[in-house]
């Protein structure tokens, strides 16, 4: 079978469609990424055919937005969707959209006769009565009673739509009819979740086709130099914020709040660029790594909240501390709460950081529980539709 993967999201999005491509091919069939070019090497050195989709993410800052922006920017985003993975659509037998705002996937499946999946990587990103909407544009909906997140989830649709009449006007170049709620169109008939069942359960209503997590069997070494730093003491603080294009204070304060209480820093430099504010030889900055092996010989993570770094942290039984800046990463802040395996917040105190490592013997447990063979799961799943 031929399966094109896509998506058009940060890490948090590229990971796991890279493990779902990694299964698919392990299992003799044709797979295709299709995902930013910030992640040609993380797909390619996995041994898959990628083909890049619109800008390098790493350059984007959405604060620098002006007034009408975001509109043409998702015009031009549904062009391209269409140009990218309407070529690389053709003769697959299954087309995989991981995460939002896919606005081509669905279309492209329609017109080469082709099976489609939408998979959300969090459960607040599809619509129930049981969980508020995930945050977007700088507003962070709380959960309240069935009929309040629902009322919720109503508001935030329209923001689904402002390319509708883009998505319209290339569905009819493919000969396709037009949509008419772009939301319910992108994600389908029968979505997918994948993610893992304890960390974020699917509340209902209805039931879903939920797989677990799909993680990567990440095999790389850790570089001589962190090996070096992780012998010389005690388990140190993993401090990262991935994607997010954060502050350097959250660095700084959450390096300080560590030491005085004698932990040792992992720096994770990440999108944001982070730095170490001197060269003591508590604290190490380090660039890309293998969070599996490297969340194992920590005390505890401190984090953005993004899906794959909370399910890595949880799986690795370590209390992590989640400091959300946007989407679902406040329903993780959220989950490791109400798991007692961790704290979300809006900054890394001493007084946090304590209460955190207090939960190490949970995060244990938890970590004992958390499945690992999602996205062969999801493969073998696809292989049947």
């Amino acid at each position: 079978m031929r399966f094109l993967v896509s998506t058009i999201g940060s890490r948090g999005e590229a990971q796991p469609v890279t493990a779902l491509a990694v299964q698919l091919k392990a299992l003799g069939n044709d797979v295709e990424v299709v995902a930013p070019p910030d992640f040609e090497e993380l797909v390619t050195s996995n041994g898959l055919d990628f083909t890049p989709v619109g800008p390098m993410l790493r350059t984007f800052r959405s604060a620098d937005l002006k007034p009408g922006d975001l509109a043409r920017l998702a015009e031009e985003s549904v062009r391209e969707q269409f140009r990218v993975i309407g070529a690389a659509g053709q003769g697959a037998d299954v087309l995989v959209a991981g995460g939002a705002l896919q606005h081509s996937t669905r279309s492209v499946a329609e017109s080469v006769d082709a099976h489609y999946v939408y998979a959300s990587f969090c459960a607040n990103t599809l619509p129930s009565p049981y969980h508020a909407p995930p945050a977007m544009l700088g507003r962070v909906p709380v959960n309240g009673t069935p009929e309040e997140n629902i009322e919720q989830w109503e508001r935030q649709r329209p923001l689904f739509g402002h390319a509708r009449e883009t998505i319209n006007a290339e569905r009819a170049k493919l000969g396709l009819g037009p949509v008419g709620d772009v939301r319910d169109h992108i994600f389908g008939d029968d979505p997918w979740l994948a993610t893992d069942p304890l960390l974020g359960p699917w509340p209902g209503p209805g039931e879903l086709v939920t797989t677990g997590a799909w993680l990567t069997n990440d095999q790389r070494p850790l570089s001589a130099e962190l090996e070096a730093f992780l012998d010389d003491g005690e388990p140190p603080v993993y401090f990262g914020l991935g994607s997010m294009h954060g502050a350097q204070d959250a660095a700084h304060q959450a390096v300080e709040a560590a030491r005085k209480l004698g932990k040792r820093v992992v720096l994770q430099q990440g999108w944001a660029g982070l730095r170490l504010a001197d060269d003591a030889r508590d604290c190490i900055a380090i660039g890309e790594v293998n969070q599996q092996a490297l969340f194992r010989r920590t005390a505890a993570v401190v984090h953005h909240g993004g899906a794959g770094t909370t399910t890595t942290a949880a799986a690795a039984g370590k209390p992590q501390i989640v400091l959300p800046h946007m989407y679902d990463q406040y329903y993780w802040g959220n989950q490791v709460e109400r798991l007692g395996i961790g704290r979300s917040a809006e900054a890394v105190t001493t007084e946090v950081l304590a209460e955190t490592l207090g939960l190490a013997e949970e995060a244990g447990k938890v970590g004992a529980q958390v499945r690992t063979d999602g996205a062969r799961v999801a493969a073998e799943l696809l292989m049947k539709v």
